[in-house]
């Protein structure tokens, strides 16, 4: 029996006899975003956890018990934070990497973007793991739930692990992969509601991470048969949603030439019982949106060339233009003149009743309108305005101002908007264009 498989003394009832009991489990969870926050959250509710982050402020929020991004709710957040380095459970977040040292489980949740020419970006990902290299001791285990391409962890992680800390991978420390599933902004399908896929490096250390993350997630746990088969599955996941929009978004393409609804097609197609009512829209955010460059770059890597994948990826990314060409060909029909026109646009984040802005498409709308002359104001009662501006160069307002628009483009679908008189904000003649499809059809031009 292998060293570890002694520390953690598998029992033949697949229960964890002594995983340093789990009751001896100190955790830190490197990244406290979207994703890392709502872990350390519900793991310090039984362990102690470290939560870290080289970001400053964030540490500050929520070592004052506030998060802006809305993923945890303040009291709960507040329930376990600790002023000191827990012992018991408890959650303490710092910026000080010196306080994840005594920790045996490392859990990385940093971002893994792509860069300006479509590239995997995984310099969070090194420089996370170089962070834990150096506090990384004899059987300590660490977990990536970050999303990458199927074999990042072991052709990249490890050995920035093995360099940083001068141990063996498999003999000193060892690893798991467990692809994070949040969904920001859900309040329904929250991250213990959904079920999670676990896998590690060795069978042994595979059952010790299925066995510590079912010990928090209600909905239980897939143990999958090694990392790889981790990783592939979660970027195949987004590869599938991103291909199944682009087929519906080349459809609203092609449709749009015809003068025929997309989302009427689309009721009556489902009234039969196997066809996916997939909606055309923006596709931004975090992970659809980026996640399939990431099997294209792995793909290349191996020498073949997807060209499926590549192209749903066209398709999608030219959703943004095509919407602000069709409002300003239907301003035209109606002579009404496109340059210093005011036009709104409602919502920038990457979708409805949610404050993330990462990777918002709606971007692709306002520039491709400014490009015609516009006057574009864009209005979020959700987003950040100092992110907004940082990301994207663009100033919006948290409030309407008291104009009317010549054109006014519903682009994510907050609640705020369903109450919007649309009498008061537009002209007599403007443009109304509904790329979420949730307005009422009498009073808009167009739609998606």
């Amino acid at each position: 029996m292998s060293e570890v498989a002694k520390l953690y003394s598998l029992g033949t009832d697949n229960t964890i006899l002594n995983t340093k009991d789990l009751s001896n489990t100190k955790i830190a969870v490197i990244g406290l975003g979207y994703v890392g926050l709502p872990l350390a959250l519900e793991f310090a509710k039984q362990y102690p956890v470290i939560g870290y982050d080289i970001n400053e402020s964030r540490v500050g929020e929520l070592m004052g018990g506030k998060d802006h991004t809305l993923e945890v709710e303040e009291d709960e957040l507040s329930s376990v934070l600790t002023q000191r380095l827990p012992t018991d459970k408890g959650l303490y977040c710092s910026c000080d990497g010196a306080d994840i040292a005594d920790a045996n489980f490392y859990i990385i949740t940093v971002p893994t973007p792509i860069d300006e020419f479509k590239r995997p970006d995984l310099t969070p990902l090194i420089y996370s793991s170089r962070a834990v290299s150096k506090y990384l001791k004899p059987n300590d285990i660490v977990i990536y739930e970050s999303t990458t391409y199927p074999g990042c962890t072991e052709e990249i992680c490890v050995p920035e692990l093995e360099t940083g800390s001068g141990l063996k991978f498999n003999h000193d420390f060892y690893c798991g992969y467990s692809p994070e599933r949040i969904n920001p902004g859900d309040k329904i399908n929250t991250l213990t509601k959904i079920q999670k896929i676990t896998s590690g490096s060795t069978p042994e250390i595979a059952e010790v991470v299925d066995q510590l993350y079912k010990s928090i997630i209600t909905a239980g746990t897939y143990k999958a048969p090694s990392m790889k088969v981790a990783e592939a599955a979660k970027v195949v996941e987004n590869c599938q949603r991103d291909l199944n929009i682009s087929f519906v978004n080349e459809l609203a393409l092609i449709f749009d030439r015809v003068g025929i609804d997309t989302n009427d097609v689309i009721e009556a197609a489902g009234t039969k019982w196997n066809f996916l009512k997939y909606r055309p829209g923006l596709v931004g955010g975090h992970c659809i949106g980026v996640d399939p460059y990431y099997m294209v770059h792995k793909a290349e890597q191996l020498g073949y060339y997807p060209e499926v994948i590549k192209s749903g990826r066209r398709v999608n990314e030219h959703i943004g233009a095509f919407v602000a060409n069709k409002v300003v060909k239907l301003m035209i029909s109606k002579n009404i003149s496109i340059k210093d026109s005011d036009m709104l646009v409602l919502g920038i984040t990457f979708k409805e009743n949610c404050p993330d802005i990462r990777n918002s498409r709606v971007i692709d709308i306002i520039e491709e309108l400014q490009g015609f002359g516009g006057k574009v104001t864009v209005y979020d009662p959700w987003a950040n305005f100092k992110e907004v501006k940082a990301e994207y160069g663009v100033e919006i307002v948290n409030e309407l101002p008291n104009k009317k628009f010549k054109a006014i483009i519903n682009a994510v679908a907050h609640q705020e908007f369903e109450s919007l008189d649309f009498d008061e904000i537009k002209d007599e003649t403007a443009v109304v264009y509904d790329v979420k499809a949730t307005m009422n059809k009498s009073i808009v031009d167009g739609r998606l």
